[in-house]
């Protein structure tokens, strides 16, 4: 997996300007795939070593919410506040009531393990505030959320759950 810049079209960029406004909560579309939660703040001492650092500790869970279908996350883009994107580029299955971590860092993608890795030691996620979006293949929002620390991390885990 590698983080690519995509160009976007007419229609995916006006997505992108409508997604920039959302409120600090969610925004609610009619997909299968949500955002399940986010550890965005990587337990211990933040360090972007690709040998010794964690930032394979800082993930975002994928899950699949359909009560009968099968999405491929092939084409799915996830991106931060700051325009930090990750692409899903490889088939990646899942199933009905079945997530992914996506996981910073380098790893070996695994369907049994559920994860993909980013295959970038750069941390995405802010630890004090961000907003993470979804988007489907097509350009379409799947599924949005903003938090802060302070308003959304109340046990301080640094992990904030969306939808169960």
């Amino acid at each position: 997996m590698r983080i690519r810049i995509v160009a976007t079209t007419a229609v995916a960029a006006g997505t992108l300007a409508a997604l920039s406004a959302v409120p600090a909560q969610a925004t609610e579309y009619s997909s299968a795939l949500k955002i399940k939660g986010v550890q965005y703040d990587a337990p211990g001492r933040d360090s972007n070593n690709c040998r010794t650092g964690n930032t394979d500790e800082e993930y975002l869970t994928i899950k699949n919410y359909s009560s009968g279908t099968t999405v491929n996350l092939k084409g799915y883009v996830v991106k931060d506040k700051a325009g930090n994107r990750f692409r899903f580029t490889a088939n990646h299955y899942l199933q009905p009531g079945d997530y992914v971590k996506l996981r910073g860092g380098n790893g070996t993608d695994s369907d049994t393990h559920n994860v993909v890795y980013r295959d970038n030691c750069n941390f995405m996620w802010n630890n004090d505030k961000d907003s993470i979006y979804l988007y489907k293949p097509s350009g379409a929002g799947a599924d949005a959320h903003s938090y802060t620390k302070s308003g959304n991390d109340r046990d301080g885990n640094g992990y904030i759950t969306y939808h169960n």
